[in-house]
């Protein structure tokens, strides 16, 4: 949480942090304005202070609801700055860069962060660590400061979640009303008003539709796939595939806020009209698995044992696991979840790696996905319920949505 980024500074060896860059998709500056919408921004924090916010006069009115000290970037005179370099762009920023950092007092190691293009992040911040004999510009690999913070959400965080959660399991009903109320022909074929063959394709542009009325939006790119397509954990799904009775849907859907913003992650696994017996049993053990793994999750857990559980969980039902076999693309084949915030995989990875030391703690909030894949069986099936852990320890499943099978249609002809 953003009360925890002094300690976390301290515990790190950092003196101040620098994050800047584009605001819209720049997590770790959207998370650093709470929530207010800038174009472009530059923020400096001392250890122990509160970060001051630089903009460009036209924002100036918009990062005042920030509640940080603003000081507009024309102060500086990167212009005039500009002018005596003869247009050299490199040599005005770091002059630029260099007086917002002495104005500040901004000296020791300082932590960047933000996104920006790598050549040019790579040489912009080469060039200044230079010319700044008073700071160590630091980068950092692996679950840098701001990742860290954001690992646990606070109150509004989560509520922010669990809204962009209604709307997506909205979607998710809308999707399957859209779907029963088509007629299917005798040869199990979904048809459309007029007669044509509903597609794949044409369920994801409903969907899409359905994103954008909820007042969300899909960066990512959501995944509704079928038959073999459904057993490749990341396919998006044949477009031009026909949507059939008894063949199994997996959609996988994560929209966040509008304009850049919290996510969400839902899994749920369909048969339209009736599954197939292998099918049921798939979704039995995906169900069962996920079942189990929610009734392990406790404060001080382990984050990589839901992960070695899952393995022996479908091992001990006789399916191929990640864990004994690295190599294999059926059975269970990727890790059992990820943290769920302004990134849609952030911290707490729960992944099964020995650097992972990650431990369950209140705050966190993150995806549970055991799911089973046999392409060459033209089937697979993934169930996903985002969970969070509150202050007190307990554990919230943020997902209220069953986890039925079967779809019943209306309009299907008797088989």
């Amino acid at each position: 949480m953003k009360r925890d980024l002094d300690q976390l500074m301290e515990s790190r060896g950092l003196d101040a942090i620098f994050v800047r860059g584009k605001v819209l998709g720049n997590p770790p500056l959207i998370y650093m304005l709470n929530g207010i919408r800038l174009t472009s921004a530059i923020l400096l924090k001392k250890r122990g202070a509160s970060p001051t916010l630089i903009v460009g006069p036209m924002e100036r009115k918009t990062a005042e609801m920030t509640g940080y000290p603003v000081i507009l970037a024309t102060h500086y005179g990167y212009n005039t700055l500009l002018r005596e370099y003869g247009g050299d762009y490199l040599a005005a920023s770091v002059a630029f860069y260099s007086r917002i950092f002495e104005d500040l007092g901004i000296s020791g190691r300082v932590g960047c962060y933000g996104y920006l293009d790598q050549g040019y992040a790579y040489t912009f911040l080469s060039a200044l660590d230079a010319a700044l004999p008073e700071v160590e510009l630091v980068g950092e690999i692996q679950n840098n400061l701001i990742l860290a913070a954001r690992a646990t959400k606070d109150v509004e965080e989560v509520a922010r979640i669990r809204e962009v959660g209604r709307r997506t399991v909205r979607i998710v009903h809308q999707t399957l009303d859209f779907l029963r109320h088509h007629a299917v022909d005798s040869d199990g074929v979904l048809r459309k008003q007029g007669g044509g063959v509903l597609k794949v394709g044409d369920v994801h542009q409903h969907i899409a539709s359905l994103i954008a009325q909820q007042g969300l939006e899909d960066p990512e790119g959501f995944i509704f796939s079928t038959g073999r397509d459904a057993g490749i954990p990341h396919s998006r799904g044949d477009l031009e595939a026909p949507m059939r009775l008894g063949e199994v849907i997996v959609f996988d859907i994560f929209p966040r806020e509008m304009g850049g913003g919290y996510f969400f992650d839902l899994t749920r696994t369909f048969c339209l009209g009736y599954a197939p017996e292998p099918v049921q049993e798939l979704h039995h053990d995906v169900v069962a698995c996920l079942e189990t793994l929610k009734e392990a999750i406790r404060v001080g857990e382990p984050t990589r044992h839901l992960q070695q559980m899952t393995c022996a969980f479908f091992h001990e039902r006789g399916h191929p696991t990640i864990d004994r076999d690295p190599k294999t693309l059926q059975g269970y084949v990727h890790s059992v979840g990820h943290g769920v915030g302004l990134d849609i995989h952030e911290e707490p990875r729960l992944s099964d790696d020995p650097a992972n030391t990650t431990q369950l703690q209140p705050g966190h909030v993150f995806a549970v996905e055991p799911g089973l894949y046999y392409p060459e069986k033209g089937m697979g099936c993934r169930v996903e319920d985002v969970l969070w852990i509150a202050e007190d320890g307990e554990v919230h499943d943020l997902t209220d949505m069953p986890y039925d099978l079967v779809i019943p249609m209306e309009g299907q002809s008797q088989r």
